[in-house]
C-alpha cells in the first residue's frame, strides 16, 4: 500500500528507469544528439571569424602640481571624454579613417558610406576604468575586423585620435580662456585708464583741496595766522615807533629854536631815553621768543644803536653849544651839527613810513592767503565726498584688474603647461596587440551549446518514443497499468542467437557512442586551439 502511494506521489523516473531507456533508444539517443553537435558545430564554422584588438590609454596626471599652477580649463574627464569620443565617431572622422586604411573593403559596393560608417561603430568599444575616488583614471579601445592585422592598424589609429584630440582640445580651450582673460583685461584696462584720468582731473582741478591735503593746510594755515600775528606786532611797532619820530622831530625842531625842558635839558633828550628804554623791554621780548638771527630782532637792536648814536649826538651838540658862542662862525657850525640829527630822524621817520606801508601789504596779502586757506578747510568735506565718490569707483577697477590680471598670468602658465604637454594627457599603456584568436564567434561555446541541444533533442526522442511505444519494462509501470499485487517475476530466456545479436549490438552501439564522443572530443580540441 505505501509503494502504491509513493508511486503515485513520485510520477518522476529514477536513473534506472532513464538508464533503461538510453539502452533501448540508444540510437535515437546518439545519433540526433551527433546530428545537432555535428550541425552547429560546422555551422559555427561557417561564420566569419571577427578578430579584436584593443589597447589601455592611461590618464596621466600634470607633470607639475596644481597648487603651483592650476589647470584653467574643465577637469571634468568623463565630460571631457564623451566630448572626445563623439568628435572621433563622428561620420567625418570615420570615413577619413575608412577611406585611409580601406576598411570593408568588400562591402563598400553594396553599402553605403552611411552603412558602412555605422557598422564601424558598432565595432568599436570604450571601456572605461575609474580608480578609488571614482575617478577616471583609464579607459580602454577595442576595434573588431575579420583581419587581424587591420584591427590592430584601426586600433592604433583610434588611440593616437583620441591622444591628439585630447592634447589639441585641452590647448584650445586653454588658450581660449587666456584671449577671454587677455580680453577682459583690455577692457578693464580701458576702464581704469577713465577712471584714473577723472581722478588725474579732479586733483588738478582742486590742487591743494584734495582730502590728503587737509592736514597740510591746517598746518599752512596755522603757520600763516602766526606769519600774520607777527606782522601785526611789527605794523604796531613801527607805528609807535612813527609816533616816537614824529615827536622827536618836534622836538628837535623845537630844541632849535632854544626851548628847554622844565629841567634844563634839551626837549628831546627825555624822549629819547624813553624810546631807547621801550626799544631794550622790546628786544628782550623778542629774545625770548626768537634767535638772534631774525629779522625783528636784528631791526630792534639796529633801532636801539641808532638811537643810542642820536642820544650821543645831542649830548654832544648840548656840550658844543655851551662852549661855541664866542664867535660867529662857531655858531654857524653848531647851527649845521644841529640840523645833521634832525635830517637822520628825517631819513628814519620815512624809513618808518616805508616799512609800515610794506608791513601793511604783507598783512594783506596773509590776509587773503588766510582767507584762501580757510576756504579749502570749508570745502574739505564737499571735496572729501566728490574725491571719495570718484576713487570708489577707481579703487574698484583696481581691484577687478588687479585681480584679471593674476587669472590671466596663471591662464598663460596653464596654457605654457599645455603646450609643452606637460598638464593632464592621454597616454597609450601598451601598443595594440595583434589578435591571435577571433573574439567572435566564441566556437567553443557554440560546440557546448550544440552538444546541450543534441543531449535534451536526442533524449527527447528517445523518451517520446518510449512512451508513445505502448511497452512495459519494469515493474513500476506494470503496477500502473494492472492495480494488482506482484507475487513473481519470469525472467526473460533468451537463446543463444538472441543472445549473440544482444551482445553484437551493445558493442556496435559501445562504439558508435566512443566514435561520436571521439569526434565531439576531437572537435572541440580543434575550436579550443584554434577558436
Amino acid at each position: 500500500m505505501e509503494e502504491q502511494i509513493q508511486d503515485q506521489q513520485s510520477p518522476m523516473p529514477d536513473v534506472q528507469q532513464l538508464l533503461g531507456v538510453v539502452r533501448r533508444r540508444r540510437w535515437h539517443f546518439l545519433l540526433p544528439l551527433f546530428v545537432v553537435w555535428l550541425a552547429v558545430w560546422g555551422a559555427s564554422w561557417l561564420l566569419p571569424s571577427v578578430y579584436k584588438s584593443g589597447t589601455l590609454i592611461l590618464v596621466e596626471q600634470p607633470a607639475v602640481p596644481e597648487r603651483l599652477v592650476a589647470s584653467n580649463i574643465d577637469n571634468d574627464l568623463q565630460r571631457q571624454l564623451d566630448s572626445i569620443t563623439q568628435q572621433i565617431l563622428s561620420r567625418t572622422r570615420l570615413v577619413q579613417i575608412i577611406d585611409h586604411l580601406n576598411l570593408y573593403s568588400g562591402d563598400r559596393k553594396r553599402k553605403s558610406p552611411e552603412d558602412l560608417v555605422e557598422e564601424m561603430r558598432g565595432d568599436i568599444e570604450i571601456e572605461l576604468s575609474k580608480g578609488d575616488d571614482r575617478k577616471l583614471s583609464a579607459f580602454n579601445i577595442y576595434y573588431s575586423n575579420r583581419d587581424p592585422k587591420m584591427a590592430q592598424l584601426t586600433t592604433m589609429e583610434l588611440a593616437n585620435l583620441f591622444i591628439a584630440e585630447n592634447l589639441e582640445q585641452r590647448q584650445e580651450r586653454s588658450e581660449s580662456t587666456t584671449k577671454f582673460l587677455q580680453d577682459q583685461l583690455d577692457q578693464a584696462r580701458e576702464k581704469l585708464a577713465e577712471q584714473e584720468a577723472r581722478v588725474r582731473e579732479f586733483k588738478d582741478r582742486h590742487i591743494g583741496e584734495l582730502p590728503s591735503q587737509t592736514q597740510s593746510n591746517l598746518q599752512i594755515l596755522g603757520g600763516l595766522q602766526t606769519q600774520l600775528q607777527a606782522q601785526e606786532d611789527s605794523l604796531n611797532r613801527a607805528r609807535q615807533q612813527n609816533t616816537y619820530l614824529e615827536s622827536l622831530i618836534g622836538q628837535y625842531r623845537s630844541m632849535e629854536t632854544g626851548t628847554k625842558s622844565p629841567d634844563g635839558g634839551p626837549v628831546g633828550l627825555a624822549a629819547i631815553d624813553r624810546e631807547l628804554d621801550r626799544l631794550r623791554a622790546q628786544l628782550t621780548d623778542l629774545m625770548s621768543r626768537y634767535t638772534e638771527k631774525h629779522p625783528d630782532v636784528r631791526k630792534t637792536k639796529e633801532q636801539i644803536a641808532s638811537t643810542e648814536k642820536m642820544r650821543e649826538r645831542i649830548v654832544a651838540q648840548m656840550n658844543a653849544a655851551g662852549s661855541s658862542a664866542a664867535t660867529d662862525g662857531t655858531t654857524a657850525s653848531a647851527a649845521s651839527n644841529k640840523s645833521a640829527p634832525l635830517l637822520e630822524l628825517e631819513s628814519q621817520l620815512k624809513a618808518n613810513r616805508a616799512e609800515i606801508a610794506n608791513r601793511q601789504a604783507e598783512i594783506k596779502d596773509l590776509q587773503g592767503r588766510v582767507g584762501e586757506y580757510q576756504a579749502r578747510l570749508n570745502r574739505a568735506p564737499l571735496m572729501e565726498q566728490q574725491f571719495a565718490d570718484i576713487t570708489r569707483d577707481y579703487d574698484q577697477s583696481k581691484a577687478y584688474y588687479d585681480s584679471l590680471l593674476a587669472k590671466k598670468n596663471q591662464s598663460e602658465m596653464a596654457t605654457n603647461l599645455e603646450k609643452t604637454q606637460q598638464g593632464e594627457h592621454f597616454r597609450m599603456l601598451d601598443p595594440p596587440n595583434l589578435p591571435v584568436k577571433p573574439d567572435k564567434p566564441n566556437r567553443l561555446k557554440l560546440c557546448a551549446i550544440g552538444l546541450m541541444l543534441g543531449v535534451v533533442l536526442g533524449g527527447g526522442i528517445a523518451m517520446g518514443l518510449e512512451m508513445i511505444g505502448g511497452k512495459v519494462h519494469t515493474e513500476r509501470e506494470i503496477k500502473k497499468v494492472v492495480p494488482f499485487e506482484i507475487f513473481a517475476e519470469i525472467p526473460v530466456l533468451p537463446t543463444v542467437a538472441e543472445q549473440q545479436a544482444t551482445r553484437r549490438g551493445n558493442l556496435m552501439a559501445v562504439a558508435a557512442a566512443a566514435l561520436i564522443f571521439l569526434c565531439i572530443l576531437t572537435g572541440s580540441a580543434l575550436t579550443y586551439l584554434r577558436g
